[in-house]
């Protein structure tokens, strides 16, 4: 096996020669380092954030959100409006995400260009569910917070299921999205990159990559800074660093683009969160965080002003305390109701599109405003989750607005006009910017320039309505199998 590289103790420059340098270690990238490793392939992949192992993943808020979020968890559009939480290290936002395995939806992949439909995906969404334990969450395992809103559903005869995850041995810490300290996610830091080293791959850790390569309409390598080194790998590409990332990227390397697509049609499934106050304790934090879905106000219909997807959510102590509202004496109030606290958040289908552009310092510059269909289907979704809360029992309903508004009965008519900042968003889930069919065509390919590739969220032509590492992991499977054929017959 060889061994991982962190590129902070490198002295001098490094040059690497390989078949193929991946940018990025998260779902997509980790899944293209594996498939092309195995296959006989010499792989180089490169991740800016450091190498992370189980045992550094303390559970405090304090040191694992600077350690496993771009900008220590401050990353938002450049408004203020959206917080975008995004993985950085070995394994990406699979090492914090919740474990939600979910399928895109038919209706979606069906407006998807030829050769990404449902049917073309299916063989790998089945490969990537067998290979890293995809199953149901058992009945037995969903907490108090997550029982409350299965109980709301069912009260009142809308739709909703328990979710599927990929996690084994879990002990229900409830810390998934700080590390899991005991290693209980099957993941691409705990499956696929040990696979992609026992293959034969290079892993490069904190190493920001700056330019992509180019001669003659070809990529032909990465360059890479570390802290006192500079690293080049030459060899054809595959960027994997998110939706905001590979974008970035691409624009920095300077990538022909006469349309200007490249950084656009930006989708977050920007989300806000309704908390309920229960006389009883529901103790959020204890458990497997997300294990059941609303999905009675998520439609695929482009018209619809409902396309909510509704989980439930829940901070722990200081991110309470950060979304609370309130000062003094009032905020200590609520925080003494913490206990008693459950939070259901409204994730939008959204229609809106950003952008991401890059700025002299190098750092992303995301500009995302929603639309008027999509600030009328975020209402709609607090006013659902306002409805789940009292019929699961709540005696007192906070919603978020700048002027927060707290309610002791269900509302039947909202009444507030959404502007930025008001109420606070968050995403986890960036999509888009390198779409296919708009910068990359059918076969994942950037246009107008060989061997290079996308494998990550970018790819995504429009928003899925859930979340989306199953399907960044299958669609870059997919993505793999076409980069093996082109460079194994090079």
């Amino acid at each position: 096996m060889t061994e991982i590289v962190s590129a902070r103790d490198l002295k001098s420059d490094l040059t690497l020669e390989a078949d193929l340098c991946v940018v990025g270690t998260g779902a997509g990238g980790a899944m293209v380092a594996r498939q092309a490793a195995v296959a006989g392939l010499r792989v180089v992949a490169l991740e800016e954030g450091p190498t992370l192992r189980t045992e550094m993943f303390t559970q405090r808020e304090d040191e694992m959100i600077p350690l496993l979020f771009q900008e220590a968890g401050a990353r938002a559009t450049i408004d203020g409006a959206v917080t975008i939480l995004q993985g950085r290290g070995l394994g990406g936002s699979t090492v914090h995400n919740t474990n939600l395995c979910k399928r895109a939806p038919d209706d979606v992949l069906a407006r998807w260009p030829d050769g990404w439909r449902t049917r073309d995906l299916l063989p790998h969404y089945e490969a990537v569910e067998r290979e890293l334990n995809v199953k149901p969450i058992e009945t037995r395992r969903i907490n108090r917070n997550n029982a409350l809103l299965k109980s709301a559903v069912e009260k009142l005869g809308w739709r909703g299921a328990v979710l599927s995850h990929n996690r084994e041995g879990c002990v229900g810490s409830g810390f998934c999205e700080l590390g899991c300290p005991v290693d209980g996610k099957q993941n691409a830091l705990k499956v696929l990159l040990p696979a992609a080293q026992r293959a034969g791959a290079r892993i490069v850790s904190d190493c920001r990559a700056e330019a992509i390569l180019l001669e003659g309409g070809r990529a032909v390598g990465v360059r890479a800074r570390a802290t006192h080194a500079t690293v080049t790998v030459q060899a054809p590409v595959c960027l994997a660093g998110s939706a905001i990332g590979s974008a970035l990227l691409a624009l920095r390397s300077h990538f022909p683009d006469e349309k200007n697509q490249i950084g656009r049609g930006l989708h977050l499934h920007p989300g806000v969160a309704v908390a309920g106050l229960f006389d009883d304790p529901v103790e959020g934090w204890i458990g497997i965080p997300q294990s059941y879905e609303c999905t009675e106000h998520l439609s695929f219909d482009e018209e619809s002003d409902a396309r909510v997807w509704i989980v439930p959510g829940f901070a722990h102590p200081a991110g309470a305390a950060s979304l609370l509202p309130g000062f003094g004496a009032a905020h200590k109030q609520r925080m003494r109701d913490y206990s008693k606290m459950a939070i259901f958040v409204a994730m939008l289908h959204d229609q809106s599109e950003g952008t991401v552009e890059a700025s002299s310092d190098g750092r992303p510059l995301i500009r995302y405003e929603l639309n008027s269909s999509d600030q009328r289907a975020l209402l709609h979704g607090m006013q659902a989750c306002t409805r789940l809360m009292f019929a699961a029992g709540a005696r007192r309903v906070l919603l978020p607005f700048a002027t927060p508004l707290e309610l002791d009965a269900p509302s039947e008519n909202l009444q507030h006009h959404y502007r930025p900042l008001d109420p606070l968003l968050t995403a986890v889930h960036p999509m888009g910017t390198m779409a296919l069919g708009r910068v990359c065509d059918g076969e994942a390919r950037v246009r107008g320039i060989t061997h290079l590739w996308v494998a990550d969220g970018s790819l995504f032509p429009s928003s899925i309505g859930g979340p989306p590492q199953l399907t960044i992991y299958a669609a870059a499977r997919k993505v793999a199998a076409q980069i093996v054929d082109t460079l194994g017959h090079r």
